[in-house]
This record gives structure tokens, sequence and C-alpha cells, in this order.
């Protein structure tokens, strides 16, 4: 079985309070894009997990998420049968897209179907939280609120047709970091929210995207100014907003215009800011991308 393991985007992230239990309670709107991860699963005789991927520094045990999520359905339901499984990265590592996530969801979605186990999206994502926050929403994909620790998801309507175009410069930035470099109550601004799901709801892309913030983008900026330099140079060449994708240091530019689009890629390729440059659109649930005829 071959499944693609979708990134995400945060068009808006909001950090409301530090927990009593050391968690942050967030309000944000995900996204995801057409990037993607391949998980390819087989099943073989010979009982246990293995996991190959083709970037050498990728753990291949329970520090894996896609491993750790095959791991729990297969022990759950007690299967005595093995699993062979080939991850092919192509979303950057530690690049606040949810890439370990997504390939988590690949996993459970898998298993869930090679095993004929009959779990519904819903039985997925209860057990989906137990190996990261971002999982269930990657189980879900779309548009969604996530509220909580990011783990209650409302589906919301699909943003209206964009374009987006992904730049992360050549560095990592880790969520400990990110929440390290977070002064909650420095905060003076928060982004409305409120405001993006009502221009969303009324297909308004120009009124959501002049909404669009993340908190954590002050402080990971302040340490890593490239962020800045690729978010102008987006806004420069075409780009409605230009923003930083969760803990960073990805940024995605939304476009309105596929030519401007693949221009300013262009530009930012000549400009050696990114590593890696990817330019793509949004993911729809009902179609694949927003645009599919």
């Amino acid at each position: 079985m071959r499944l693609r393991a979708l990134a995400k985007i945060n068009l808006g992230l909001d950090i409301i309070r530090k927990r009593e239990d050391g968690y942050h309670e967030v309000r944000m709107i995900m996204q995801t894009i057409q990037m993607y991860d391949v998980l390819e699963i087989y099943r073989r005789a010979e009982p246990g997990i293995t996991l190959t991927s083709n970037l050498p520094y990728v753990p291949s045990d329970e520090r894996n998420l896609a491993y750790k999520a095959a791991k729990l359905l297969m022990d759950e339901f007690q299967i005595k049968e093995g699993l062979s499984m080939k991850l092919e990265k192509s979303i950057p590592v530690a690049a606040g897209m949810a890439g370990g996530s997504s390939d988590a969801a690949a996993a459970f979605v898998g298993v869930n179907r090679l095993f004929d186990l009959g779990l519904s999206e819903r039985e997925l994502m209860e057990r989906a939280v137990k190996v990261g926050a971002d999982v269930p929403y990657c189980v879900m994909r779309g548009t969604a609120l996530a509220e909580g620790i990011g783990e209650k998801l409302t589906r919301i309507p699909q943003v209206p047709r964009c374009y987006v175009l992904i730049g992360k410069p050549g560095i990592n930035v880790s969520t400990k970091l990110a929440y390290e470099n977070l002064n909650l109550k420095g905060i003076t601004s928060h982004p409305d929210i409120d405001g993006m799901l009502e221009d969303i709801r009324k297909g308004d892309l120009y009124g959501m995207t002049s909404k669009m913030a993340n908190v954590f983008e002050p402080g990971i900026i302040r340490k890593y100014p490239v962020i800045q330099e690729i978010k102008d140079l987006m806004e420069a060449n075409g780009a409605l907003k230009a923003l930083m994708s969760g803990s960073g240091p990805t940024v995605f530019g939304i476009f309105d215009d596929a030519a401007k689009m693949a221009e300013a890629a262009a530009v930012l390729r000549r400009s050696n800011l990114a590593k890696t440059v990817f330019a793509t659109e949004v993911y729809n649930r009902n179609g694949g991308a927003t645009n599919d005829k």
C-alpha cells in the first residue's frame, strides 16, 4: 500500500495560556497542502516492524512517529504478522509543517486498511493523539480549527482557491526552542482567529490573508533574521501575505495567481535564502487540490 503523508501550514497560530500541566492552550487554523512524503507499507509473515527511509538521519525505531503509530495499532489488535515500511521524505524535517505527524497519520490509515481493522476516522483520531498533538489533524486533513493542545478539532469550510509557495531556510527549529523564545505575557497583539474563520466562511481570501499571524514569529525571527528576509521577498514578489508556519522556520506565501507564484519561486531560488523552495496549492478533501476539475 502506498500512501501520501501531506504537509500542513498554520494560517493563524495563537497561544492562549500555559496550563498547569505544562502544555500550552492554542487556537490555530490548520491547512493541508499538496506537499507530501510517501509511505509504502507491506504485510509480511515474520512478526515485527521494519522501517527504512531515504534520509539516513531519520530514526527507524519508536523514535519515528510512523513506527510508533503502526506499533500502537498492531499491539492493540494483537497482530501476529509483521510490517515493512518504506518512507520517502520530501517534507523538510523540523520545519513546522507536521512532516513526522503526517507520516504517523499515514501509518494509522495504512495499518487500519492493510489488516482490515475497521476503525473509523474518528476512532483513528482518538488513538492518534497518543502519538502526537498534530497527528489527529493529519488523519483528518483539510481546513480545521485546532484548540486545546491542538487535539480539539473543528472542520471548517475549505479556504478560497489559492497557491502556496514554501521557503525553508537551511536551519531547523524545534518546538521546544519556539516555546523558550515565546514571551506569553509580552504578546500585545493576538491573531484575529475568529475574524479569519468568518473570512474563510465568506470565501474572502484577501480578508483571510490580511489577518494571518503567528505568535511564535517575533521570537524566532529575532534569532533567525533570514525568516523575515524570506517573508519580505515573497511579499515583494506578489504574495498576499507571507507567514512562518508553526514553530518555524518554514515560511509560506499565499498567492492568488499561479504565474505570480512561479515568478516568486524563481526569485527565491536565485536569492539562496531558502534551502527548500516548493510551489504548490492547498489540498481539498473533496478533490485533492482546490482547482481540481
